[in-house]
């Protein structure tokens, strides 16, 4: 069959038999439509054939294919039901295909249908191309997308590793490589399918993404070990033919090195090297070519030593006016040192003089004096590393005076022939030799028969004239101090022999220098007068004894030794005068000190003017029992109390029975209690720091500045000998400096009592430290400025400032990132400043430091506190991309400044907790100085970020919270209107595993709202919804939002409305009023008369007054939020003109 049309002949009527003049009519058979969906068909798709015959019988149907005489029959492939085949899953081409009608009724079958061929097109093919082309690095992210050619609205399926990612739907899918992975990161495919045709793709190719290692950066740091003081060369390279920029790291990830000292041009420095740089360093490289980054280098440690000790030894110490001090500096160090000398205060070099020689490691003194008293101080110095040594700790040297001898002789004066004893004494804890001297310093005392030298005793046995004059003695001894002052010259007075007084006995004795016994005959006035016994004179052996004597016993007395033995007789002796004075004698009391402390050593001297005697002491009444008796002339009261205070008086006696002088004159002894020392710190702050200036005075309680001399001491140790200045001033003051003082003041041989100590304590220097509250603005509210110094310091005065770009003339931060621009002229001495009002102007950075004192000593600035701002700006405002605040760890951020107008040199900062402000760091890939991008979030890219233009300006600021957990808040990142709708999302790092968790919402902590959606809406916000928001549940828990919310005042042309509609309702109640009273003032007169015209009367008087207040825009503003207009109405007196005329 050719598939022509089959012609059918039918006869009407329907008769077997036709007559002549009957009509027939002929008929075609209807013809089978047979119809194709779809067609063209892809590979894979069921494709239905519909068979359908123009006539209203039920027809059934035979299906051909290829041939009209191969009927399809039913198999897997094809199904035929009624009037439908199905054929499933197409691969090639197919046909043709005829279908074809039958019934029992006439006609029985139809035409065939014309043929239908299917066709089958192939399948799209997928393929995927991969962003950045090229070589792919660690940490970099790859983009992939799926193109199908011809067809759009696909559902795109990825593969990695044959393994299907049910969370990658998008055509394009971002891809993060590990920093650690290298070599291959997966095969990945792709296909599509959709509800159209063709319903699916063929499957990509896969593409294997292999990862190039980045370059890894390599770190030098020289010096290493470093010195305090010392410059410290960090280079950072790596090892690529592209420009670099180089980002620093110290001890942690996060805690990337600022600007001051470090650089980003691969070569860094730390100026003055501190052990406070010592840790852990590491860099790595950035650039705007791929790879944007290097590998980290190898962490390098910096350490730094401290400067080697220098010690300093002094010899000897304390030492004694006089000698030699040698002063010894060493290093322990193995090189060669030059040494430089210090005294009293860091600028007072030590240098040679005619006492003072350095030689070497050697400073002497040849011989000290006490103005070489005072710390002292070196430090080593030479060419090599290191270049210096650490101070020596100061040492104070103690200049003492030698000590004093004192000479005591006695008796004197003294009387021929009587034995004086010369004692010389060094108050001091070792042996003494000593040497004495008489009348020159060349006349050494010797030995002689008459002269006796024991210890520090001269004894002279019998004083002759000649032994008169002027004796000293000094000390001598191995060791220190090797010899002593010499003592004070004592004159020694010789006189005629001993008066004697009436009633007095008197005994003279006779002797011849040998073995043998002798008698002696006694002798008086002139040879021949042999004094023989009586009544009072007594012979006895080798004594004469005269009783009671009166002046008939003065006279001339000798004697001569006589015995058997040859020789017979001795040489008759040298005559003594015996002086009879006719009076009784008295005694002169003194004391050697008049003004009396407690505590003071107190000598009585009494005096008489011959010798022999026992003295008593009397105190408060002379008759009285004696305080005491002494056979010396001294009565020494030690370490006196007030009660030892009074009236003394003494006397002497001598002989047996005892023969007693007169009483002497009394003598006041006052005692009052020892002043104190008072030394007091000025200023009188407990804490000093470093470099400024300190004075302590030492004042004595009660004596005010009158003949006192001071002493000063630091740690116990003398640090000043006596000065006639009550002041001690140290300036500049330094951590040596620090310890425990004390003073005392001096008066000839009276001290005061010791003061208590004043602990100095001197720290580095403070700095000061601001806050800012609030530190996020709110227009119209004021906004408080406070700073802090160290809480133990006072007496502060605070200045103020706000940081500015750059500027000549203005002070500057130390890493020069701002000029500190002054808030006022004089700053406060309130640690507070506040900024009134509080708007767009003040947003920007603010420092503060502290001065105190005369001259004026400065705290270091304080780092820089920020006041921002949320609300869009009109030269430029931040966008965050995505815009939200919240973010979870290793996804991406962009921010941007967006600029409006003409407002140009905008730079995008950022404030975390490690740093303060930086720019776009170096881990994120710059666009721009104003865009910055992070391709992998960290925790510690957390912080706030505002753009800053170059004059100043400041744009809103955004808080961003990088979280490392798997919720997250979705909430608005700038501040919304009152009466707009809020929408808060709880986000899931996981979402595709639970789309929809049950989410509790938090406000301030509280619970809000539980929801099934993760979506929380507040459908017309107030300002009673601002504040912290956060969200929960099973996955975890977001951190906290700030939500702000602004309310809107009424415009002015609001104001003016409302006051027109205001006035006019107030002057239409007035003129009800007017209106009402006018009636019942009608009524109470009567009907008018019609030939009268009306009269007004006055029935205004007394009625309150209403007024009428018209403001502008700008008045009505500053009259306040609610924008009122008020109306005044005066209502004036109706004056009578005429019949019928009125006035308002």
């Amino acid at each position: 069959m050719s598939g022509a049309a089959k012609a059918v002949l039918t006869i009407h009527p329907n008769s077997s038999q036709i007559f002549s003049g009957e009509s027939v009519t002929l008929r075609s058979l209807p013809k089978a439509t047979l119809t194709v969906k779809p067609n063209p068909v892809f590979p894979g798709e069921t494709v239905t054939l519909t068979c359908s015959v123009g006539s209203d019988s039920i027809w059934n149907y035979q299906w051909y294919k290829d041939s009209n005489d191969y009927v399809l029959p039913q198999s897997a492939r094809h199904t035929i039901t009624g009037d439908t085949l199905t054929i499933n899953g197409a691969t090639v081409n197919e046909g043709p295909y005829w279908c074809q009608g039958e019934r029992e009724s006439r006609p029985t079958s139809s035409s065939i249908s014309d043929p239908v061929t299917i066709t089958v097109n192939a399948l799209p093919v997928a393929s995927v191309s991969v962003s950045p082309q090229g070589l792919l690095y660690s940490g970099e992210t790859v983009s992939l997308q799926c193109d199908i050619p011809g067809y759009t609205d696909w559902m795109y399926y990825w593969y990695k590793n044959n393994r299907y990612l049910p969370s990658q739907t998008s055509k394009a899918i971002d891809i993060t490589i590990p920093i650690t992975l290298t070599g291959q990161a997966g095969q990945y495919r792709c296909e599509g399918l959709r509800t159209d045709q063709p319903q699916r793709s063929q499957p990509s190719d896969d593409i294997t993404i292999s990862v190039t290692a980045l370059p890894k950066a390599t770190l030098t740091v020289e010096p290493n070990p470093v010195f305090p003081g010392e410059t410290v060369t960090l280079m950072c390279s790596v090892g690529s033919d592209s420009i670099w920029n180089y980002q620093w790291y110290k001890d942690r990830t996060d805690n990337v090195v600022s600007q001051s000292g470090y650089s980003n041009i691969g070569v860094s420095h730390i100026s003055r090297a501190d052990v406070s740089d010592q840790g852990q360093y590491w860099c790595e490289g950035n650039r705007v070519s791929r790879p944007t980054s290097s590998q980290p280098s190898d962490p390098v440690t910096l350490t730094v030593k401290s400067l080697p000790k220098t010690t300093l030894t002094v010899k000897p110490n304390p030492a004694y006016t006089g000698e030699k001090v040698t002063l010894m500096c060493s290093v322990r160090y193995d090189s060669i040192w030059n040494y430089q000398w210090y005294k009293d205060w860091n600028y007072n070099v030590v240098s040679q003089s005619v006492r003072h020689t350095i030689t070497g490691d050697t400073f002497t003194i040849s011989r000290a004096a006490v103005s070489d008293q005072g710390p002292y101080w070196c430090e080593g110095n030479r060419v090599s590393r290191p270049t210096s040594s650490q101070p020596s700790t100061a040492i104070t040297l103690t200049v003492k005076a030698l000590p004093k001898t004192t000479l005591t002789v006695k008796p004197n004066p003294a009387y021929t022939g009587e034995k004086v004893t010369l004692m010389c004494s060094v108050r001091y804890d070792s042996i003494w030799n000593y040497q004495r001297y008489k009348d020159w310093n060349y006349n050494v005392v010797s030995q002689s028969v008459r002269n006796a030298i024991t210890g520090d005793t001269f004894t002279i046995s019998r004083a002759a004239e000649s032994d008169q004059g002027q004796y000293w003695c000094e000390g001598n001894r191995v060791s220190r101090p090797t010899s002593s002052q010499p003592s004070t010259a004592i004159t020694l007075t010789v006189k005629d022999p001993n008066p004697v007084f009436p009633e007095e006995t008197v005994t003279l004795m006779c002797s011849v220098g040998s073995d043998s016994r002798w008698s002696y005959q006694w002798y008086k006035d002139r040879n021949y007068n042999v004094v023989s016994q009586s009544v009072r004179h007594t012979i006895t052996g080798d004594t004469l004894t005269i009783s009671r004597v009166t002046e008939s016993d003065q006279g001339l007395y000798w004697c001569q030794g006589e015995r058997r033995s040859r020789p017979t007789s001795s040489s008759i002796s040298d005559d003594v005068t015996v002086t009879v004075n006719n009076y009784q004698p008295k005694t002169t009391l003194t004391s050697d000190k008049e003004n009396i402390f407690t505590g003071d050593r107190v000598t009585l001297s009494c005096t008489v003017e011959s010798s022999g005697w026992t003295f008593y002491w009397y105190r408060h009444r002379p008759d009285s029992t004696p305080v005491t008796t002494t056979s010396v002339y001294s009565y020494i009261l030690s370490r006196v109390s007030v009660s030892d205070g009074g009236q003394y008086w003494c006397r002497a006696g001598r002989g047996d029975p005892v023969y007693y002088t007169l009483y002497s004159d009394p003598v006041q002894i006052n005692i009052t209690e020892r002043p104190v020392a008072v030394l007091t710190l000025q200023p009188n702050w407990t804490q000093i720091f470093i470099r400024e200036t300190v004075t302590m005075r030492c004042d004595i309680q009660g004596e005010g500045d009158s003949d006192w001399d001071y002493r000063m001491y630091k740690n116990s140790q003398l640090l000043l000998p006596l000065n006639t200045k009550s002041e001690y001033r140290i300036s500049p003051v330094y951590r040596s400096n620090s310890g425990s003082y004390t003073c005392e003041g001096v008066k000839g041989s009276t001290f005061s009592k010791t003061s208590e100590a004043v602990k100095l304590t001197v720290s580095d220097q403070p700095k000061a430290v601001l806050s800012i509250s609030p530190q996020w603005l709110n227009p119209g509210d004021s906004v408080s400025l406070r700073c802090e110094v160290d809480k133990t310091s006072a007496d502060w005065r605070f200045s103020w400032y706000r940081t500015v770009p750059n500027r000549a003339g203005l002070p500057s931060l130390s890493d020069k990132s701002y000029s500190l621009q002054p808030l006022s002229d004089n700053g406060t001495s309130e640690d507070s400043y506040t900024l009134i009002p509080a708007g767009p102007t003040p947003t920007g950075g603010y420092v503060c430091r502290a001065g105190r004192g005369d001259p004026v000593y400065d705290t270091l600035y304080s780092e820089p506190q920020f006041l921002w701002s949320a609300d869009l700006q009109p030269s430029v405002s931040l966008t965050v991309n995505p815009n939200i605040t919240q973010h979870f760890r290793s996804k991406s951020l962009s921010l941007s400044c967006e600029l409006k107008g003409n407002s140009t040199g905008w730079r995008l900062k950022r404030y975390t907790e490690t740093a303060w402000t930086s720019e776009c760091p170096s881990t994120w890939r710059s666009i721009t100085e104003s865009t910055c991008t992070i391709t992998s979030l960290n925790t510690g890219d957390s912080g706030v970020f505002w753009c800053e233009s170059g004059s100043g300006e400041y744009s809103n600021a955004v808080n961003i919270t990088v979280n490392d957990g798997d919720v997250i808040l979705e909430s608005p990142v700038h501040p919304v209107t009152e009466g707009d709708s809020v929408n808060l999302t709880c986000t899931f790092r996981y979402q595709e595993t639970n789309p929809k968790p049950k989410t509790d919402f938090y406000k301030d902590g509280e619970l809000i709202k539980n929801e099934t959606t993760g979506e929380m809406t507040i459908p017309t916000v107030s300002k009673s919804d601002e504040g912290f928001y956060k969200c929960k549940s099973d996955e975890g828990e977001s951190p906290e939002s700030w939500v702000t919310v602004r309310v809107v005042s009424p415009g002015p042309s609001t104001s003016v409305l409302v006051g027109v509609v205001v006035g006019l309702v107030v002057a239409g109640v007035l003129l009800v009023i007017l209106l009402v009273l006018l009636v019942r003032y009608q009524n109470r007169k009567g009907p008018l008369s019609p030939r009268e015209p009306t009269r007004t009367p006055n029935r205004t008087k007394g009625l309150p007054r209403a007024r009428l207040l018209i403001l502008d825009s700008a008045e009505a503003s500053a009259a306040g939020p609610s924008h009122v207009t008020y109306a005044q109405i005066q209502l004036k007196k109706l004056d009578k003109k005429k019949k019928g005329d009125s006035q308002l």
